[in-house]
């Protein structure tokens, strides 16, 4: 027994100093004169961990360590960390200037290399101006919001008396509403194997990139053969039928002369899953968030239906909602925002160097990751006073949206494209939802706000007319 415990302690001993070794020596591979203070944790895995579990207080106690600029090993990459609201702005309007996108291998790998996020220069101009023209004031008007209209009418009209999980309701309806302003007549013998597929492509793109049975890159990977498949097979069919679409997939496959942004086929289908990804995060979740503080907050919700109820008293029933509809939306908009800044649906953005270069009087390598963190600011109270408080009205002062300190869509010349259609299909969503129901919540499940905001047991609602 004693010989045992000697072995024990001395396979413990080894293991801590093994442990301990390969944690220097990772400290020693990247302590270059003049790089950023930091940590970079384990060889590969870096602190990813750390970075993934503490969220907002691993970046808080680094921050209080080393300041507002500092180094770590996050996502598989070398990364420089900036949490200063100068340098943020000036990094996001200075792309070209030895910048460029610099999202995660695995986002990379399973979004495509034609995706808006990972391309740059000429192609990021060319992919940009076609995912514009889109989704632009005169298409939103003619044929998005028209589609967009008619499916959320539809896919609340059942939910009286019964309990939903609203988590999973605005998942399915930021998806599918896409799916059908990209691909209208097919969007329904589609959308089951789609959709399945598509929330594991979503999982794979915050994930190591180890392509290993059972990670969640591996089966992001394989959902996006599965998807191309799909794809490959819908453009197929329409080249071969002689009917006329009016939708977004009709539209990019388009050879007349009306579009500017001739893509191919791979090029096409990167741009429809960049549509499908960025859309489907930020308005799903901004979606949830709306229903869980508008239930927290019954004067809000009082206000924000008495917009709605304006507007609807000057329809018939069946009337939709219009393009002229939206602009008196002003309380809607300022409740989406303030969702959006409360909840952090996103927490920053990534750059990549494509040149050694000098910021904040540091050293910054060539092919590191710079993670413009952008969480920080929605809690300034010098930009947002009483900054933990749901308070739509601050939004209702328009000075705000427009100040440089706007990060909650992004910055410079990255700026989400798709904002205003974002900002369409959630107002159309709340108001059929709150001019038909009134809620309330059940079960009081706990909610996550890094590195996702989610609901790991759902966010379940009781719904009742109105």
């Amino acid at each position: 027994m004693a010989l045992f415990m000697v072995v024990l302690v001395l396979v413990f001993i080894l293991a801590l100093s093994i442990c301990t070794a390969l944690l220097r020596w990772n400290e020693l591979k990247f302590s270059k004169k003049g790089l950023p203070p930091g940590t970079m944790g384990w060889p590969i895995f870096g602190e990813t961990t750390e970075f993934l579990k503490q969220g907002p207080n691993f970046m808080k106690n680094q921050r209080a360590r080393y300041g507002s600029f500092f180094k770590s090993h996050i996502l598989g990459c070398p990364t420089a960390v900036s949490m200063d609201p100068e340098l943020n702005r000036y990094i996001l309007m200075n792309e070209a200037k030895g910048l460029v996108p610099g999202y995660p291998q695995s986002m990379l790998d399973i979004l495509g290399k034609c995706n808006i996020a990972a391309v740059h220069g000429s192609t990021h101009k060319q992919m940009r101006g076609a995912l514009l023209a889109l989704i632009s004031p005169t298409m939103i008007k003619q044929q998005l919001l028209p589609k967009i209209d008619e499916f959320m009418r539809n896919f609340v009209s059942d939910w009286d008396n019964k309990i939903i999980d609203i988590q999973e309701k605005t998942k399915q309806m930021a998806f599918l509403s896409s799916l059908k302003q990209i691909a209208s007549v097919e969007s329904t013998s589609i959308a089951r194997e789609f959709m399945h597929e598509f929330f594991k492509l979503v999982l794979g793109t915050l994930s190591l990139p180890i392509d290993l049975p059972g990670t969640n890159y591996r089966r992001g990977l394989k959902a996006r053969k599965i998807i191309l498949t799909i794809l490959k097979q819908l453009i197929g069919k329409r080249r071969g039928c002689q009917e006329s679409h009016k939708d977004m997939l009709a539209y990019l496959m388009s050879k007349d002369d009306n579009n500017r942004y001739k893509l191919s086929d791979a090029e096409i289908i990167d741009q429809i899953i960049t549509i499908l990804y960025s859309g489907y995060e930020t308005v799903s979740t901004t979606s949830m968030m709306a229903v869980k503080y508008l239930h927290d907050h019954p004067s809000i919700l009082e206000e924000l239906r008495k917009e709605h109820m304006a507007i609807r008293e000057k329809k018939r029933p069946e009337d939709p909602i219009e393009w002229n509809d939206l602009k008196p939306m002003k309380f809607t908009r300022a409740v989406i925002f303030e969702t959006s800044r409360l909840a952090t649906i996103v927490n920053g953005v990534l750059r990549k160097t494509t040149e050694e270069m000098e910021l904040n009087g540091f050293v910054v390598p060539k092919g590191w990751r710079i993670y413009v963190y952008t969480r920080e600011i929605n809690y300034d109270p010098f930009i947002y006073p009483d900054p933990l408080a749901f308070n739509p009205w601050r939004w209702m002062d328009k000075s705000l949206e427009s100040q440089s300190n706007f990060l909650i869509f992004g910055g410079g010349t990255r700026q989400c494209p798709g904002k205003e259609l974002g900002i369409a299909e959630i107002s159309t969503f709340l108001h059929y939802f709150i001019t038909r129901y009134r809620w309330e919540e059940i079960g009081g499940e706990k909610l996550m706000k890094f590195p996702r905001v989610e609901a790991p047991n759902g966010l379940h609602i009781r719904v009742s007319s109105y």
